[in-house]
């Protein structure tokens, strides 16, 4: 399969439905749950919940899921649990404690506009929020309460120390130190990879798929997920602010091994590919409708921001 630009207009038009299926739930969610907290924990959570984004998470969910023959709106549930465990990870990621950013997705941070405590209970309160989502969306799908504990398992595993937080740990561990390439891979397995391979996972869970297709997805998701990581160490290093929607240079700010200190900017981005073509290999070993993740392999390495 060839690679695909950021500028395919099926791509495109896979992540505008992202973003409007993800988008209404989000926001009839943050609509709910701010006047049902105090001040200012539930207007920190709406604020968190109505930030704008790519939707690429969600994206991979709904693309997996029509690749294992899934055809039901109601994915976009699971779809959402997914964004709403990654905005979460946003949040405490820019907390003075992690990688301390007053910008994210275009505008002010949760803590810069309701302080810390605020935001770092917001964080935690998105957790059970995600899995709540998650719960409905399969009830609506029709999986079983087997197939829903499986796949709770699979999102919180991604989302807690085996994965993401796990990998954040590492990362800040990491800080002025320069690690080899197979520790870099090790901490952005677990920070930004493990999620993505889970949104590979559960979208071909949703539609009950076979041992041999969760196999491929969990194989695309594995290394599409490093992909993504290198492409945003490459983007950190050469975009702007105003283009990236929070700030640009943060990596090196902080000293953090990334793959250009670790391989030059050319060198990550050969290295992107490589990963982006794994990805797509994998997709060859169960029978999948695998058009659509192939054109987010590509889009993921050649994006803009």
């Amino acid at each position: 399969m060839p690679e695909r630009s950021a500028q395919d207009p099926a791509v495109a038009a896979l992540l505008a439905r992202a973003r409007g299926l993800v988008g209404a739930r989000l926001e009839e969610w943050a609509t709910q749950i701010a006047p049902e907290l105090p001040a200012p924990l539930g207007d920190a959570v709406a604020y968190a919940l109505r930030s704008s984004g790519k939707r690429v998470r969600p994206a991979l969910v709904l693309a997996a899921y029509q690749a294992a023959g899934g055809d039901d709106p109601a994915i976009g549930g699971v779809a959402a649990a997914v964004e709403i465990v990654h905005t979460y990870s946003l949040v405490h990621d820019d907390l003075p404690c992690m990688d301390d950013d007053d910008q994210r997705r275009g505008r002010p941070t949760t803590h810069v506009v309701f302080g810390v405590p605020a935001a770092t209970r917001a964080g935690w309160l998105m957790v059970p929020m995600a899995v709540e989502m998650l719960a409905d969306a399969a009830r609506a799908l029709g999986r079983d309460a087997g197939t829903l504990g499986q796949m709770t398992r699979v999102l919180l595993q991604a989302s807690g120390i085996a994965g993401m937080v796990g990998g954040q740990w590492l990362d800040l561990d990491a800080e002025g130190r320069t690690l080899d390439l197979e520790r870099l891979m090790a901490v952005h397995r677990g920070k930004t990879g493990a999620l993505i391979e889970a949104c590979c996972l559960l979208g071909g869970m949703a539609t009950g798929a076979a041992p041999e297709t969760l196999d491929a997805l969990r194989g695309y998701g594995r290394e599409i997920g490093l992909a993504f990581q290198i492409a945003d160490d490459v983007l950190d290093a050469t975009a702007t602010s105003e283009q990236l929607g929070k700030t640009a240079g943060r990596d090196a700010a902080l000293a953090k091994s990334t793959y250009v200190s670790l391989l030059g900017i050319e060198g990550a981005t050969r290295e992107a590919r490589r990963h982006s073509a794994l990805a797509v290999e994998s997709l060859r070993r169960a029978p999948l409708r695998a058009e659509t993740l192939a054109g987010l392999a590509g889009y993921i390495i050649t994006r803009s921001s």
